[in-house]
């Protein structure tokens, strides 16, 4: 059951991370801008991978895609070539398609309200309250990783499969109506703090699920696969499903099945990272 904080107590806890946050605050580069677009393009980085990862990339993205316009113009192959390493491809070309919305429907710019935000490729409701909030300073409810974390500390301390709809409106009661950026970096800080120096309290979040082992698993494969066409001309099946067997075989792996491969191309087709020009297969 969720728990049904006194306003006292709600207040004591804001002063608490308020606290913390200053303590613990992290200079990240996406936090001196208010650019919605730069805050996206961090937001959706963020999304499923590390802190310092994305520190080696957000800067990197922006000066090769400055804007909207700049990545709506920019060919997927170009946006998938950058995105490499991060993880995700899925994630690269959402980007890209809701830059082609942005530069054809609003001028070049991101929509300004949750609703046309959520409508973009890519932008859920945790992303959308990120762009209002860092951008705008606009009150939202943001639940990500590390916010979920502090209020299953506080709030939920010997629960287990906590679900968001029980944490967003303790979220949203204490969600200022001024300085909401500080306030949710201060979440964000003490969050990530709270992970390392404790049992990760988001294992009692029902949102929570253990990442599988990337090697041998078949988005390894489908990462290898894009990269692979990536470098080339144009490549046929049948080249690819050797090279993709040679490189297994090297790793200790098995071969892969002549269907499973089908499939993976299939679904990598379909999902718009590759197209087929005849026998032979390209970066869409």
């Amino acid at each position: 059951m969720a728990p049904t904080p006194t306003t006292y107590e709600l207040q004591a806890f804001v002063q608490l991370v308020r606290e913390e946050g200053k303590r613990l605050y992290r200079d990240l580069p996406w936090r001196d801008t208010r650019d919605p677009y730069a805050i996206w393009i961090s937001e959706v980085m963020l999304q499923q991978t590390q802190v310092p990862r994305v520190l080696t990339r957000w800067e990197r993205f922006m000066t090769r895609f400055p804007t909207v316009d700049a990545l709506s113009a920019a060919a997927s192959a170009d946006v998938l070539e950058e995105w490499q390493g991060m993880g995700y491809n899925r994630r690269a070309l959402a980007l890209k398609r809701a830059a082609d919305i942005c530069s054809a429907d609003y001028a070049g710019a991101l929509p300004k309200t949750h609703d046309e935000l959520i409508g973009l490729p890519g932008i859920g409701p945790s992303t959308a309250a990120g762009i209002l909030a860092f951008a705008y300073d606009e009150p939202s409810i943001y639940v990500e990783t590390n916010v979920r974390a502090v209020f299953i500390h506080h709030f939920f301390p010997e629960s287990d499969s906590v679900s968001d709809k029980e944490i967003r409106p303790l979220v949203e009661a204490c969600c200022p109506d001024s300085d909401v950026r500080g306030w949710y970096y201060a979440l964000l800080d003490y969050g990530a703090w709270l992970k390392k120096e404790f049992v990760n309290p988001t294992r009692a979040a029902k949102a929570y699920t253990r990442q599988s082992a990337f090697e041998g698993s078949r988005r390894q494969k489908r990462a290898w696969l894009v990269r692979q066409v990536m470098a080339t001309d144009g490549v046929s099946s049948e080249t690819l499903l050797i090279q993709l067997n040679s490189h297994e075989l090297e790793e200790g792996r098995d071969a892969v099945d002549a269907d499973v491969f089908a499939s993976i191309m299939a679904d990598l087709q379909r999902e718009g990272f590759v197209r087929l020009n005849g026998d032979s297969w390209r970066i869409a």
